[in-house]
Formats: C-alpha cells, structure tokens, sequence
C-alpha cells in the first residue's frame, strides 16, 4: 500500500476556489466545454464522490456525476466546497481508505488507485482553476511525481472524457508542464488563447 498526503493538495484547491470571484465564473478554462463556474461545481462533485471513496462508502451512485454547471453554485458554494475538500483530505489520511477496493463515479478500482485519482484530479484541476483565474499555483514536486506516474500508466482512450490527446512538450520542461502534456492540456495556455 502507498499512502499519499493530499492534504497539501486540497488545501492549495481550498485557497484557489475560495480567491474565484463571481465575475470569473464564465471565463474560459484549459478544459474543453467548461467555463470556470462549471469547473468549479466539478471539483465539488469530486471531491464528495472522492471522500466516500475513501470511506467505502456506495452512497448509492452507480454512475458517472451529473454535468457540471455553474447553475449548481447556490449561495455559499465557497465554503460548502471547501469544507468539503477539508473532509476529502481527513478522509484519505486515514490508512484503511488506500486498502481494498472501492468505486467513484460508478467505477470499481482498487483505494490505492483511487487515491492517485483524487490526488491527480486536485493537481491538476488546481492548474486548471488558477491559469483560468490568474492565480499563483506550484504544487510540490511529490504531487507532481505521483500525478504523472498515474498519468503514464493511464491506457484508456484519450478522447476528452478524462484525458485529452497528449499535447508534445519539450523533455527540457519543467516537471509540472510535461505532466500538463500527458493530460491533454497545452501548459502555454492563457484565457484569452
């Protein structure tokens, strides 16, 4: 078993959704089809489906999350969401979330495996949520390993659904942008590109 603190991640996405003013929930995001609110109201499904991931808990979902929309932001989407990434991050310190099997998103994996989803989806939807917004990121060098060793053992199809077609970046880059690549993202990418 291979624990990983995402505590660290989660509070970097904690910081990240709580600085989005309403004003930047219709601006454009590296994600294809989603605009900033929309992003958001993703992170907040998963973070939910992630935590009772950890927990073992079906809660009943047998599928894929409903799509995402800024109309699910009701009043006080902020700290609902990170409240929430605060209970995410509680829930895989403990070391029986990594053990077993669990689901998310109607999907039977094994915890480990789980955990590295969670961790890659808080990485990069972070770098997502900060280029969209204009805020600093840089998450540490650990996160960024573990988020690209998932990503290269990823062998399902990269039609968008979860990864997009890898984009070519220079072997030269720096860790984060070769990561960015391997997940269909152009690290280059700005709001108005």
């Amino acid at each position: 078993m291979v624990m990983i603190d995402i505590g660290p991640a989660a509070g970097r996405m904690r910081r990240l959704v709580t600085s989005v003013a309403d004003d930047q929930l219709d601006d454009p995001t590296p994600c294809p089809d989603m605009r900033l609110g929309d992003l958001l109201d993703h992170v907040g499904s998963l973070t939910l489906a992630f935590a009772a991931a950890a927990r073992k808990e079906g809660g009943g979902r047998t599928g894929p999350p409903p799509e995402p929309s800024a109309a699910h932001l009701t009043a006080g989407w902020r700290e609902r969401i990170s409240h929430d990434l605060a209970a995410l991050a509680a829930a895989w310190q403990q070391p029986d979330a990594w053990d077993g099997f669990t689901s998310a998103g109607g999907i039977d994996m094994p915890a480990e495996v789980a955990g590295l989803v969670a961790l890659d989806e808080l990485v990069v939807h972070g770098w997502d949520i900060a280029v969209a917004s204009g805020q600093p990121y840089e998450p540490t060098e650990s996160e960024i390993d573990a988020t690209t060793s998932f990503v290269q053992s990823f062998e399902g199809p990269r039609d968008g659904s979860l990864f997009g077609p890898v984009v070519p970046v220079a072997e030269a880059a720096p860790p984060l942008d070769r990561l960015l690549g391997l997940t269909g993202r152009d690290p280059r990418w700005q709001p108005s590109s």
